[in-house]
């Protein structure tokens, strides 16, 4: 398991998996280790994924000061993943709240990102969280599910004050397609999930909304923004808040896909990231590998 040092000296891990180009990939959660992420739905087969478990998930250690686990205190963690791999440029994939990580590297380092994919992103870093509002209407297209009269009022008493509901109930609204598949994708979410930096890495003060959209306007890379069409959060009208904040970023909605479009459609999602990412690749200047035994 390739290893390397962020610049406050935490030991960080990252995944190595696939062939081709490589694929820096951040994970959501927030704070979830990368495993979920899987190969994202065959990716592997034309691109080489670094997937990063960010500080105190998965491989990765916990740092010496938990105030560190803000979203804008790791965007340097990135850039010592890019060192190690030695890039000058690296094509860059975020999931969900990672996509908040992402956007405010780029708006640090726009020199360093050829091109940036950005799935399933809540607009956190812009200002604009899930609502339960939102999360409510996407539940309500699942109406004809056989599982939703079960699941329904439990969603909507937790998302309107009540208590917290019996998750394995209420999960089938983050997935399109509610099967064997998702059921063991979701019941490993506890275990990956750090919680307290989950809480952590989206404190508001990590964020400034008009400075960031002042700089991701500025950005050069060619952007991808992907949003889930039953996906509550995001619902596809707020991914298209960060679509809008680059200039002439791609918008796609995924045709009955949720939160995680990767299990949903496997080829299409697979075929419509690469087909994207084909438009610049470069390959390792370092065998990451043989870097990372230290």
């Amino acid at each position: 398991m390739p290893t390397f040092t962020a610049p406050d000296g935490t030991g960080l891990a990252y995944h190595l998996r696939g062939e081709g180009a490589p694929l820096v990939v951040l994970p959501g959660g927030p704070m979830r280790a990368s495993a979920y992420l899987g190969d994202l739905g065959g990716v592997t087969a034309r691109r080489r994924l670094a997937l990063v478990d960010l500080r105190g998930t998965g491989d990765s250690a916990a740092p010496a000061d938990p105030a560190s686990y803000r979203c804008d205190r790791q965007v340097d963690d990135v850039e010592a993943l890019r060192v190690e791999l030695g890039l000058d440029r690296m094509d860059l994939l975020a999931h969900s709240a990672g996509g908040s990580l992402a956007m405010l590297y780029a708006a640090r380092y726009p020199h360093r990102v050829s091109r940036l994919a950005l799935i399933t992103v809540t607009p956190w870093a812009l200002g604009g969280p899930a609502t339960p509002q939102d999360r409510l209407a996407a539940a309500r297209l699942r109406k004809d599910e056989p599982w939703f009269a079960r699941a329904f009022p439990a969603f909507e008493a937790w998302l309107t004050g009540g208590e917290e509901p019996d998750w394995t109930v209420v999960a089938p609204f983050f997935h399109g397609r509610w099967d064997d598949t998702a059921r063991a994708h979701d019941a490993a979410t506890d275990e990956q999930t750090n919680a307290e930096a989950g809480e952590r890495f989206l404190d508001p003060a990590a964020f400034d909304p008009p400075a960031l959209r002042t700089a991701l306007a500025a950005v050069a890379a060619p952007v991808l923004v992907l949003a889930g069409e039953v996906d509550g959060g995001p619902r596809p009208e707020p991914a298209r808040v960060v679509a809008d904040a680059f200039p002439g970023a791609e918008f796609t909605v995924q045709s009955g896909a949720g939160h995680y479009p990767w299990l949903d459609d496997p080829e299409w999602f697979a075929s419509r990231v690469v087909d994207f990412l084909d438009g610049g690749a470069q390959p390792f200047s370092v065998t990451a590998t043989s870097r990372a035994q230290r």
